[in-house]
């Protein structure tokens, strides 16, 4: 495999100035709205050559507040219909599959949307029905489940690192299809998104994590392992797509070189696979504050408080 072309040194201060910024922007994300965004973004300081990356982070946040809007929406459409949604973020290594799944999940109260990263299988799990252990985190009605990675793990990792016999991985893809309609005839809403980058981005972004002290722990001895099996894994996910892309639970691709563009885009269509519309509440009224004339508050010991350090 050929070596990334080196950047140079003005394109990777460009990279890492950007990516100080995205990083920057996922605090303001759920600190501002879309009304004090201009006046915020207005007061910073920013570099001449980098002037265009102001602009598209301002369409940016505007784009992702009213997305996330939406999404508080079908959120509502989920839980008054009883429905039963699952997501599945699948990508390589780098690829903006957290990212995405942060931006969804921001705004959204957790008890209806959660998230299942599931750790490496024990001993135990390893002698189960290899779809058991996903089983137990699909939704009930009234509820959305993004997996961050899924049981389409065996058609990647573990064939390319050797983790499951080729006996095991055949059955996989003999399986899947029928588990996967199963799934889509008890009434689940299915949607596998895989996210897509290119050599050298994920080159690039791996770099940006090996310099960055903040991000090193999103590097495993697997994740550099991924990076010089590149075309293996390439091969894996060809396979995978081609004998395991349904119509009843078709593959939707990320192009994800560009993490805001793509948070955005798979934002959207999400949206668009779900058929809902705004659920009216009744108007919120603040009940009058109860006061006991004889409650006598008692003080609280200095020693219980956390030093105001700050």
């Amino acid at each position: 495999m050929e070596k990334p072309k080196a950047q140079d040194h003005r394109d990777y201060d460009t990279r890492m100035y950007a990516d100080l910024l995205d990083s920057f922007d996922e605090e303001l994300e759920m600190e501002i709205d879309d009304h004090r965004m201009d006046r915020l973004m207005g007061d910073m300081p920013m570099r001449p050559e980098l002037e265009s990356l102001t602009k598209e982070r301002r369409f940016y946040f505007k784009e992702l507040f009213r997305l996330q809007g939406e999404l508080v929406k079908l959120q509502d459409w989920v839980v008054h219909n009883q429905l039963k949604v699952v997501v599945l973020f699948e990508g390589r290594d780098a690829a903006g599959k957290g990212g995405v799944i942060k931006r969804i999940t921001q705004r959204l109260n957790p008890r209806v949307c959660r998230v299942a990263a599931l750790p490496a299988p024990n001993d135990r799990e390893r002698s189960q029905w290899y779809f058991q252990r996903y089983v137990s985190h699909l939704p009930a009605g009234g509820e959305i489940v993004l997996f961050d990675r899924s049981w389409y793990n065996r058609a990647g990792v573990e064939k390319v690192m050797g983790f499951c016999t080729a006996d095991e991985y055949e059955e996989f893809f003999r399986t899947v299809p029928e588990f996967e309609k199963m799934l889509v005839r008890s009434g689940i809403v299915l949607i596998k998104y895989w996210f897509s980058i290119t050599d050298e981005e994920q080159y690039a972004r791996f770099q940006m994590r090996i310099h960055d002290p903040l991000k090193q722990w999103k590097l495993s001895p697997m994740d550099m392992e991924s990076r010089r099996r590149w075309e293996d894994y390439t091969k894996a996910k060809e396979e995978m797509l081609e004998r395991s892309h349904i119509p009843e639970a078709p593959w939707w691709i990320v192009e994800a070189v560009d993490k805001k563009k793509a948070r955005l885009n798979c934002i959207h269509h999400l949206l668009s696979r779900i058929p809902y519309e705004e659920v009216q509440r009744e108007a919120v009224a603040m009940p009058q504050r109860v006061h006991h004339p004889d409650y006598i508050r008692e003080p609280i010991p200095d020693a219980m408080y956390v030093p105001s350090v700050y």
